[in-house]
């Protein structure tokens, strides 16, 4: 028989598995308990027996018309359960819980902030980039009592996403990193995406909570009107006050608060791993984060100068043959535009920009890739290499090197190597532009 039992029930029996929750049958972990989710291409409920087999004490299906076993708990919906469980779990703890989402460098912030934070209190922060409607539950369910914050990574692609992941993790705090042009085809334009993002605020003012924004972004601030929140920028009048100092290659910056006496020019400069002067507003959230949490002023300079990026975000390094600097975890306008015109300002010779296709974009697709290859030929780069279906289309208008797809790209540098070169290699995550690198 299967079994009916309550969402109380069910947690219980999550409890006694140490909350050790499967949703891959590919991937058990002894003792576990496994959610058989279903997709546009799967269905879970198919692996549940297997689950079992590999050593899960439970499998939460929702087929009823599976074979009868009494380690099969039947719920309506095994994705609903998974996510109400998880606010249940939620709830057991009273700690801050800060939801960060936006279009460009949510990742980056998140990494930063739990950097700065974990200075001085145990942290849980979203692995990796689980921060869809899977992976926000099953990052909720790895709270335990031991921690004393949470950063909670969100990312959406369409409208009520966000605000339902809202309704899930309840956040006591949140951060809109900034407005872009990303998955407009999902969001529905630009407006859509202001939306989207915005339900984050939303729930924050519903439920009395506090933002952080960049005081500097006329966007956010909109956004942002009757909310309690705590801002860092470029003026005077914010929380908290930065300023660039060095961005060729590596951002080093300074920083103070509004509180402090002495002026921001006589701040000590900090000076990071990451590439990218786009990259300083996610910088000056976390000193901002960590100044409102109390998080002693030498420990969040030592936290950002020991930071170092991975995932192909922002990274700088040596090949054999090339200097790279990699930002390719993936790729929309507004970032494109951003890496481009930083790689612009740095000083470097033979510089050449290997652009991959950005995707989701919609009606807006060909329009946005011709303003790409417009700025890169406004700054005259050594070489332009530009990779998929989306730029081929525009071969016949603009010079450069167009490419089918990476596998294209792979053979044209095997037999062309570039050689002692400046390279930034950027693209969506679905032209696989991490292919290239053993040649470049």
């Amino acid at each position: 028989m299967h079994r009916n039992l309550s969402e109380n029930e069910i947690y219980s029996l999550l409890e006694k598995s140490d909350f050790n929750i499967c949703t891959d049958s590919r991937k058990i972990v002894p003792q576990s308990v496994f959610f058989a989710l279903s997709g546009d291409n799967f269905n879970g409920n198919k692996f549940a027996e297997d689950a079992l087999a590999k050593g899960c004490s439970y499998a939460i299906i929702d087929d009823p018309s599976l074979g009868n076993n009494e380690n099969f708990i039947l719920v309506e919906n095994t994705l609903k359960s998974l996510q109400q469980l998880a606010r249940l779990h939620r709830r057991n703890f009273n700690i801050p819980i800060l939801a960060v989402t936006g279009s460009n460098g949510k990742t980056t912030s998140k990494e930063l902030l739990a950097a700065v934070l974990g200075k001085k209190f145990k942290i849980l922060a979203t692995k990796g980039n689980l921060n869809n409607h899977i992976g926000v539950p099953l990052t909720l369910f790895k709270i335990n009592a031991a921690h004393e914050f949470a950063i909670i990574e969100m990312g959406a692609n369409h409208q009520k996403e966000i605000a339902e992941l809202c309704a899930i993790a309840e956040p006591t705090f949140g951060i809109i990193t900034n407005i872009g042009k990303a998955h407009l085809e999902g969001f529905g334009g630009i407006e859509g995406v202001k939306k989207g993002k915005g339900e984050l605020f939303d729930y924050i003012r519903n439920t009395n909570g506090k933002v952080f924004i960049n005081g500097d972004d006329s966007v956010l601030q909109e956004m942002s009107l009757s909310l309690d929140k705590v801002t860092y920028g470029c003026t005077k009048l914010f929380d908290t006050v930065g300023m660039i100092s060095s961005s060729d290659p590596f951002i080093s910056f300074k920083w103070k608060t509004r509180y402090t006496a002495s002026e921001l020019k006589n701040a000590q400069i900090v000076t990071t791993q990451l590439v990218g002067d786009y990259n300083f507003n996610n910088l000056l959230c976390a000193v901002c984060v960590g100044n409102y949490f109390g998080v002693n002023e030498k420990l969040i300079t030592e936290a950002l100068s020991e930071y170092t990026p991975a995932n192909n975000r922002s990274q700088l390094f040596n090949s054999k043959n090339n200097k790279i600097i990699l930002d390719m975890y993936n790729a929309n306008p507004s970032s494109m535009l951003a890496a481009i015109q930083n790689f612009a300002k740095l000083n470097a010779e033979n510089k050449i920009l290997i652009l991959g296709d950005m995707l989701e974009l919609g009606d807006d697709t060909t329009i946005e890739h011709r303003r790409i290859i417009d700025l890169a030929n406004e700054n005259k780069f050594e070489k332009l290499f530009l990779i998929g279906a989306n730029f081929k289309i525009l071969e016949k208008n603009y010079s450069g090197v167009f490419l089918n797809d990476t596998t294209e790209a792979l053979d044209y540098f095997h037999q062309q190597p570039l050689k002692g070169n400046t390279i930034l290699v950027k693209g969506s995550r679905g032209t696989k532009l991490e292919l290239l690198l053993p040649v470049l």
